[in-house]
């Protein structure tokens, strides 16, 4: 679910922010996860996504967004029956390597959940199993990547 990732070095040392696009199929769930280095502000362009930050729950359209800030366990899933996608500003940057690293790993299929882990450690990302996701797989028909 990786879409085209970019950053730009500043003139006095790392980037302030990245710029990622995210694509969403029909049925996309990202598993509930923490950041601990960075936040994101995420702009939906095409279709229905779903967003779940602390205790905040959104389904927005296209133009609608959402700050998810550093420290607050969210998700994101596609809530409508069509592709969608949306763009990903990430504060400072450097996360943007983790989905070159993960599009890298899933290139063959999926990868085992163990190197997702390592991954995410690498990159200061907790991963979560909150109560409330069963019932969001559930209200959406979400396919939840393996080991999520």
């Amino acid at each position: 679910m990786v879409g085209q990732a970019g950053s730009q070095t500043g003139a006095k040392g790392p980037a302030a922010l990245s710029i990622v696009e995210h694509p969403f199929p029909v049925g996309a769930l990202v598993p509930p996860h923490t950041h601990t280095r960075e936040d994101e502000f995420s702009i939906v362009t095409v279709g229905q996504i779903g967003f779940r930050s602390g205790d905040r729950e959104a389904v927005l359209g296209p133009g609608g967004y959402i700050t998810k800030p550093r420290g607050e366990l969210h998700t994101m899933w596609n809530a409508g029956s069509s592709p969608a996608r949306m763009i990903e500003v990430i504060s400072p940057a450097g996360f943007e390597h983790f989905f070159r690293e993960l599009a890298d790993m899933a290139a063959g299929g999926p990868p085992p959940p163990a190197d997702v882990r390592d991954l995410a450690d690498r990159y200061g990302l907790q991963l979560g199993q909150p109560d409330w996701l069963p019932g969001l797989i559930s209200r959406y028909h979400l396919t939840p990547p393996p080991g999520a």
